[in-house]
């Protein structure tokens, strides 16, 4: 299994948009849980992205909240966090 990391985006945004919310933050940390054992299909719901963010990757925390991530030979780089509109725009 390849390590998971953080970008500073990431992590600044994690701080924003998820942190605050409680309930918020124990479905992420049950949803990387699931993601790191290797379910992409429902309800994580993993897909490539288009357009600017071609090449990269989201998966669903909870309802409009997504994780845009890449990965790398070795290891998985979390590049955001947040709503659809803040992660793709």
């Amino acid at each position: 299994m390849k390590p998971i990391r953080l970008s500073k985006d990431f992590e600044k945004h994690y701080k924003q948009r998820v942190s605050p919310i409680n309930n918020l933050k124990v479905v992420y940390r049950t949803r990387v849980v699931a993601f790191q054992g290797g379910k992409r299909g429902y309800p994580i719901n993993d897909h490539p992205l288009k357009g600017k963010l071609q090449g990269k990757r989201a998966f669903s925390i909870a309802g409009d909240v997504r994780v845009v991530y890449e990965e790398t030979d070795e290891a998985i780089i979390f590049l955001d966090v947040g709503s659809h509109n803040q992660v793709y725009n």
